[in-house]
């Protein structure tokens, strides 16, 4: 019975959520229509408000059950015909810098071309492409978003968040296919019928089983945008999404293991950039500690601070791997954090002699091994921080898994009390 009203609760707050969303996207679509504005902006306001909420411990259960084995055959008044199958991503994988370029020339004439507003986790500039994550500014790397009070989700701040939400998912790829065959298989019906539920347009060139993708990317993004509005939205999260949703088959499950995952993740995305600051600075020390060489070198470019994997960190190498491959390294890294949770540190490392102790910064010391592993080419032949940033790039596609997770765990074993102590 506990179960059932967990299940219960979580399926209805994210409810709650959508319905949210598509009062916001109506009152959207009025202003588009010539609605005053001063009507439009006063309107805001209240419907950031006006939310049929569940009780603060539906909240608290709901939250607390991030997924389920069982599933609810009823769902009361859900918007999203897409609740029960699941995608991923493009044959490839990756987003290189120039399948980046075309894609954003494609969508120049779409919604986010009349967007003034570019929301992304990198850092913005003028003449710079939207879903650009591969160059960041190393003297202004703040997303060029609304600056939002936490808990404040306006019209307008939505609007703009869904934009931009829409052009990421109708961009995302299919490479998740192979590995989920049942999905993949939407007809042509209901795979229209989901992007309709959700306003999507703009995706006559994707396939049926694409566009109901990129429908429940949508669904779950802009519920997460409205939960946490204090982020709400920036590219680079439907990176992380998609993988999430190629195994879990239920909307509402989804968003919920998506709100977990951005517990971890979400520091990524703040305009203050404290948590991505910190993330590359431990990828800098982990470097220098294992190679005084390569280090200088990189101080002579003046590239130590590692900027050049900025997109590496922000959308955890997802555009590095396949999505096999990231599956993979994102379970050892969960396996790794709930070892931590469940008390296993480094005295009981050194009893039960793991080959490595439990770290919270495993992606840390793996792109600090990917980086590593050019140390040669790096030395030798570049002499600018764009020159490593187009190597890092170029990595997409070119990565063994089990080798970057052995060297990583190598750097854990020889470094763990040299890089983690200082930052605890």
């Amino acid at each position: 019975m506990v179960f059932f009203l967990t299940i219960f609760g979580c399926r209805k707050e994210y409810e709650n959520f959508r319905r949210q969303c598509r009062r916001l996207r109506k009152h959207s679509d009025d202003c588009s229509k010539g609605t005053s504005e001063r009507s439009c902006i006063e309107d805001s306001g209240s419907l950031a408000e006006d939310s049929d909420y569940s009780s603060y411990e539906d909240v608290v259960s709901a939250r607390e059950s991030l997924s389920s084995e069982e599933r609810s055959p009823d769902v009361e008044d859900s918007d999203d015909p897409s609740s029960a199958l699941l995608e991923g991503y493009d044959a490839s994988g990756q987003t290189t810098n120039t399948d980046a370029s075309a894609l954003n020339t494609e969508s120049s004439d779409s919604e986010s071309s009349e967007d003034p507003e570019v929301i992304q986790a990198s850092s913005s500039s003028e003449g710079r492409e939207e879903n650009d994550l591969d160059v960041p500014l190393k003297e202004n790397t703040s997303p060029s978003r609304t600056e939002l009070h936490p808990n404040q989700c306006t019209g307008e701040n939505f609007s703009t968040w869904q934009r931009i939400i829409r052009v990421d998912a109708v961009r995302a790829n299919a490479e998740w296919i192979p590995y989920s065959p049942s999905q993949a298989t939407v007809s042509e019906l209901r795979a229209r019928h989901a992007a309709d539920a959700v306003g999507l347009k703009d995706y006559d060139s994707l396939e049926p089983c694409r566009i109901f993708h990129a429908a429940r990317l949508v669904a779950i993004l802009e519920a997460y945008a409205v939960y946490d509005p204090e982020i709400g939205y920036c590219q680079g999260m439907s990176d992380l999404l998609s993988p999430i949703i190629a195994v879990v088959t239920e909307d509402h499950e989804a968003f919920w293991c998506f709100v977990g995952f951005m517990r971890k993740a979400r520091h990524n995305f703040r305009l203050d950039e404290v948590g991505i600051r910190r993330q590359l600075s431990i990828v800098s020390k982990i470097i220098k500690c294992k190679d005084s060489h390569l280090y200088r070198h990189l101080e002579k470019l003046q590239a130590e601070d590692c900027f050049f994997v900025y997109r590496m960190v922000v959308v955890l190498f997802r555009r590095e791997l396949s999505f096999e491959q990231t599956i993979c390294l994102w379970e050892v890294m969960w396996a790794d954090q709930a070892a931590i949770r469940a008390g296993i540190g480094k005295s009981a490392w050194s009893r039960i002699r793991q080959r490595a102790p439990p770290t919270e910064d495993l992606l840390l010391y793996a792109i600090a091994a990917s980086v590593l592993q050019k140390r040669k080419l790096i030395i030798e032949k570049y002499s600018s921080m764009d020159e490593i940033l187009r190597e890092c790039n170029s990595m997409s596609g070119h990565l063994d898994v089990w080798k970057l997770l052995d060297d990583a765990h190598n750097l854990v074993v020889n470094l763990h009390d040299k890089i983690e102590a200082p930052f605890r």
